[in-house]
């Protein structure tokens, strides 16, 4: 399941099963991409919440064109 949380900036990516964690998250990634190149300011960050919770999220924090990866504690 991919869950808008706010719209074109952040999607909650919840998975059932691993097989399609990674169809998920580059899904989420893509769609938050787009918005990111539409103002060119911003990098996509990956926020693993639990083994089967993901944030993906446009984000100030990360250089325009990279995607970072961080584990929520």
């Amino acid at each position: 399941m991919i869950r808008t949380i706010d719209d074109g900036l952040s999607y909650l990516v919840k998975v059932n099963h691993a097989s399609v964690l990674d169809d998920y998250l580059n899904s989420a990634v893509d769609m938050a991409r787009q918005y990111a190149a539409s103002t060119g300011l911003c990098g996509i960050l990956v926020t693993r919440h639990a083994h089967d919770t993901y944030t993906v999220a446009v984000s100030e924090a990360v250089p325009f064109g990279e995607t970072r990866e961080r584990h929520d504690p």
